[in-house]
């Protein structure tokens, strides 16, 4: 039984060094620079042993993204649970989650699944689930209920509008003016709800 464990907690630490370098591959080099090989040797892991966990970069790459945003997920929740619960307060929490490493890249998964069919049915469902996730979570944090009248939109104008800021900043540093927008979006979203 203790012989289980120990391949079980290395089958688990094998995946989680797979999953962290490949967000950090896809951030630093692209999807085109994010190849298996590249991940493995980034984790410090075999060929053989990235194989064995993710047949494909399709595979490797939707599973990397899902474990980080559901952990980064978590850490919105615990960053919230501590901080000023202000309409402003938490705009500017969701849009810094949009703007991490996370969306950087989730936003290179989102490319290449545009010309990639089955990359596209991977991003897709893992888009819908997340969606669904980050939505749930801001209704929370804003103490809202969506089936009053315009809260629904209100939220998910919010939810595109920080995607948007963190497409902005891709290109270089944008904090400034997304402050600027953040404190202008709560200012409006907060005499919407």
């Amino acid at each position: 039984m203790e012989t289980r464990q120990r391949q079980a907690d290395r089958t688990r630490e094998t995946k989680r060094k797979l999953m962290e370098a490949t967000v950090e591959c896809l951030v630093e080099h692209g999807w085109s620079g994010t190849t298996t090989t590249v991940v493995a040797e980034r984790a410090g892991v075999s060929r053989g042993a990235q194989l064995h966990h993710f047949r494909t970069r399709g595979e490797l790459v939707a599973a990397a993204v899902e474990h980080v945003g559901a952990e980064s997920v978590e850490v919105l929740k615990r960053r919230a649970a501590v901080a000023e619960k202000s309409t402003h307060a938490v705009v500017e929490l969701i849009a810094d989650f949009h703007a991490s490493d996370l969306f950087t890249a989730a936003l290179e998964l989102w490319v290449a699944a545009r010309t990639d069919p089955e990359l596209r049915e991977q991003v897709l469902d893992l888009q819908a689930r997340l969606g669904r996730e980050v939505y749930g979570l801001a209704l929370e944090l804003l103490d809202v209920d969506d089936t009053e009248p315009g809260v629904k939109d209100a939220v998910q104008a919010t939810l595109d509008l920080v995607r948007g800021l963190a497409l902005a900043n891709q290109l270089g540093d944008d904090g400034k003016r997304r402050a600027h927008v953040v404190r202008y979006w709560a200012r409006i979203l907060e005499e919407q709800l």
